[in-house]
């Protein structure tokens, strides 16, 4: 049988294609049995492919030295109203660095809420919105989710979010400087928070997300980190453009590309997770939070 390091890399290909609206499910499971008739297990292929949110506990929230809520906020531009998991260290101080957690294009998942929590951890006051809260909220499963979040008008998530980061911003814990870190379709909204209002973004860490939209890029004046896995070919064809407009715009920013990585590779409940890229990743990006948030 075989494991998921032997599973080829067109079957990752396909599930990004498919996670992200370029083929229906049917389509998916069909090319997998293509390869269960070549010899390769369908129970291995879905498990490591599809998310199993029981592996990605790192923190508790049960654990002491964080304390967990849900916190609603205004969107006026948005949905009316939005929703997101706070996360807070209960050491006291007056103020903390906060940062903003965006999730995949699928609702706010257990991965998401455990990041905000591993966040909070490590210092920082963490917020992670749900676009699906408008429509129920996170479903509990993928495929659910990303329908209900692919039903609603992008626009009105884009400021939904933009409404979220303003809140916590303004925060009663916050010291006043904002970073925001994101995955896929989360990594899209850091770039589009920083290029869409110069001001609101003190760091922004946007994993294998793609750009803002070319005529927003040249308002980016926050410093960002770019995370990037070498064989996520999607978002990668992106990056040399949005190269040239950061240095066009004289942005602050640093990319890191993740040798054989794939498209989500820091999410520790698919197969898709490494291990050793996602620690380093997730290292650089505490650190230079703590440099640019303090």
């Amino acid at each position: 049988m075989q494991d998921k390091n032997e599973i080829p890399q067109e079957a990752f290909d396909w599930y990004d294609d498919y996670a992200h609206g370029g083929m229906d499910r049917r389509t998916f499971m069909k090319k997998l049995s293509g390869l269960v008739a070549l010899g390769y297990s369908m129970t291995v292929l879905t498990g490591a492919l599809l998310p199993n949110y029981a592996l990605a506990e790192q923190v508790s929230f049960n654990d002491p030295e964080i304390k967990a809520s849900f916190a609603e906020f205004d969107s006026p531009k948005g949905h009316g109203k939005g929703r997101g998991y706070l996360v807070v260290p209960t050491t006291e101080k007056a103020n903390y660095p906060v940062v903003l957690v965006i999730h995949e294009n699928r609702g706010l998942n257990p991965y998401v809420k455990d990041v905000a929590r591993r966040l909070a951890k490590a210092g920082f006051v963490a917020f992670a919105p749900d676009a699906l809260f408008p429509v129920g909220g996170y479903p509990g499963n993928d495929d659910e989710g990303r329908a209900m979040q692919r039903q609603l008008e992008r626009s009105k998530i884009e400021q939904d979010f933009l409404a979220a980061a303003k809140f916590l911003k303004s925060h009663s814990l916050s010291n006043g400087k904002l970073g925001a870190v994101g995955f896929c379709f989360g990594g899209y909204m850091v770039n589009y928070l920083a290029a869409v209002e110069s001001d609101l973004l003190s760091a922004g860490v946007p994993f294998y997300g793609t750009p803002a939209a070319k005529a927003l890029r040249a308002n980016i004046k926050a410093p960002l980190m770019i995370q990037l896995g070498e064989l996520d070919e999607r978002v990668n064809k992106s990056w040399p453009e949005y190269e040239q407009d950061l240095k066009a715009a004289g942005v602050d920013y640093q990319m890191h590309m993740y040798k054989n990585a794939k498209h989500g590779f820091h999410n520790d409940s698919t197969g898709r997770f490494d291990k050793e890229n996602a620690e380093l990743a997730w290292q650089r990006t505490l650190s230079f939070f703590t440099e640019k948030l303090s």
